[in-house]
C-alpha cells in the first residue's frame, strides 16, 4: 500500500468512524439528508477517487477507490458514495467531466435518445432522490451513450430496499442532456452492470467483515450458564463458519477488483473474477447474516444497534445488479466454452492471479 493508498483510507475511515452513526443512519432511513457526511465526503476528495485529473478527479487508483467503498460498507455509511463513484467512473469511460456531488447510475432497459432528450424510464435506480445527477447508459446503434441529466428535471417515484435506502423509479420525460459521449469499443452496458455487481461484493466483504467482528465481541460478552456463550462448541463452530465465507468473499472480491485494476476496466478476465464474487455472495450472505442474528438474540434487530444496519444492507446488495442465479448461469455458460482441455489451466491460472 502506497502512501497515498494508506492517506485516502484512513481519511474514509475517520470520516466514517466520525459521522456515519446509529443515530445518522436511523435519520437518513427516516428521510433526512446526512449533510454533514456528505459534505466531509465531497471536501475530502472521496467522491472523486476513480476520476483522471483531466476529467475532474484526484486520479486516485481503482483499488483506493474499492478500498473506500469496502471501508463504506463496514460502516454502512447513509449516501451514495459508491453510486457517485460509479457514476463518475462511467462519465469518465465516455471521457466526460466528473463533478464529485451525488450521483447514480441508471440503466434501464427501454431508455432512448429523442432529439438529443433523454426518454424512457429505470427501476431500482439506488440514491436517486438524493442524487443531483443522474448518469444513463444508452443504446444508440452499434454505439453506446453515455448521458447525465439533472436528477430535478427528472420524475421520481419513491421507492426503498430492505435498508430503507433509496431505490427509486425514474421516468425521463424527454429531458435536457447536459452532456454526452460515447463509450469506447470493448466498453458497453455489460461492463458497467459487472462494475456495480462487483461494487456491491466489495461493499458486502466490508459489511460482512465488520458484522463478523461485532459477532466475536459479543459472544465474549454475553455471559449463559455461568460462561460466555463464545465458549459453547456449537457456537464456536457457527462462528468459525461465517469467519470462512467471509474469508471466501473478501478474497473473492479483492481479485476481482485486483483483475480490475490491472485491466484499468472491466476485461474478460475481469469479467470472470467479478461472475465468480457475485455467484458466492449469496451464500456468505445467508450464512453470516444467520449466525449474526442467532448470536446477538433480539438485540441485534434493535433500532439502537449497528447489526441490523449491516445485514438489511446485506440482504439487499445481494440481489442487486443481478442475483446469484443470474451470475451463475452466466458464468456457467462462460466454463462450457472453455472445454475440457482448457478448464484446469484456466482455473489454475486464476488461482495464481489471487495468490
Amino acid at each position: 500500500m502506497t502512501a497515498l493508498d494508506t492517506i485516502i483510507l484512513d481519511t474514509a475511515s475517520r470520516i466514517f468512524d466520525d459521522l456515519s452513526t446509529a443515530e445518522t443512519i436511523n435519520a437518513a432511513e427516516d428521510g433526512v439528508w446526512p449533510e454533514a457526511l456528505w459534505q466531509a465526503v465531497m471536501e475530502s476528495g472521496l467522491t472523486l477517487t476513480w476520476i483522471p485529473e483531466d476529467n475532474g478527479g484526484v486520479g486516485a487508483s481503482m483499488l483506493d477507490g474499492f478500498a473506500v467503498i469496502k471501508a463504506a460498507g463496514g460502516w454502512a455509511v447513509p449516501i451514495p458514495l459508491a453510486e457517485t463513484l460509479l457514476a463518475g467512473w462511467t462519465l469518465a469511460q465516455a471521457g466526460l467531466q466528473a463533478s464529485g456531488e451525488a450521483a447514480t447510475l441508471a440503466l434501464g432497459s427501454n431508455l432512448t435518445l429523442v432529439d438529443g432528450k433523454l426518454c424512457g424510464s429505470a427501476n431500482a435506480v439506488p440514491g436517486a432522490r438524493n442524487a443531483r445527477q443522474i448518469v444513463a447508459v444508452v443504446g444508440v446503434g452499434d454505439d453506446v451513450h453515455v448521458v447525465q441529466v439533472s436528477t430535478v428535471n427528472c420524475e421520481l417515484k419513491a421507492h426503498t430496499n430492505l435498508a430503507g435506502e433509496p431505490w427509486d423509479q425514474v421516468s425521463f420525460n424527454a429531458v435536457d442532456v447536459e452532456q454526452t459521449g460515447t463509450l469506447p469499443a470493448g466498453v458497453g452496458k455489460e461492463s458497467i452492470e459487472a462494475m456495480g455487481a462487483l461494487i456491491r461484493c466489495v461493499q458486502a466483504a466490508g459489511a460482512l467483515s465488520a458484522a463478523l467482528e461485532l459477532t466475536i465481541e459479543y459472544s465474549k460478552e454475553r455471559v449463559q450458564f455461568g460462561r460466555p456463550i463464545g465458549k459453547f462448541q456449537a457456537l464456536q463452530q457457527s462462528i468459525a463458519s461465517f469467519a470462512g465465507e467471509v474469508a471466501i468473499i473478501n478474497a473473492a472480491a479483492d481479485a476481482a477488483t485486483e483483475a480490475v485494476d490491472r485491466a484499468g476496466g472491466v476485461d474478460h478476465e475481469a469479467w470472470v473474477e467479478i461472475a465468480t464474487a457475485k455467484t458466492l455472495l449469496e451464500e456468505a450472505v445467508n450464512l453470516g447474516a444467520a449466525v449474526a442474528h442467532q448470536v446477538h438474540g433480539a438485540m441485534g434487530f434493535t433500532y439502537e444497534h449497528q447489526l441490523h444496519h449491516l445485514t438489511r444492507r446485506l440482504w439487499s446488495w445481494r440481489d442487486e445488479y443481478g442475483s446469484d442465479v443470474t451470475w451463475s448461469r452466466r458464468l456457467g455458460a462462460e466454463v462450457l466454452k472453455w472445454g475440457p482441455d482448457s478448464l484446469w489451466p484456466k482455473i489454475a491460472a486464476a488461482t495464481d492471479n489471487c495468490s
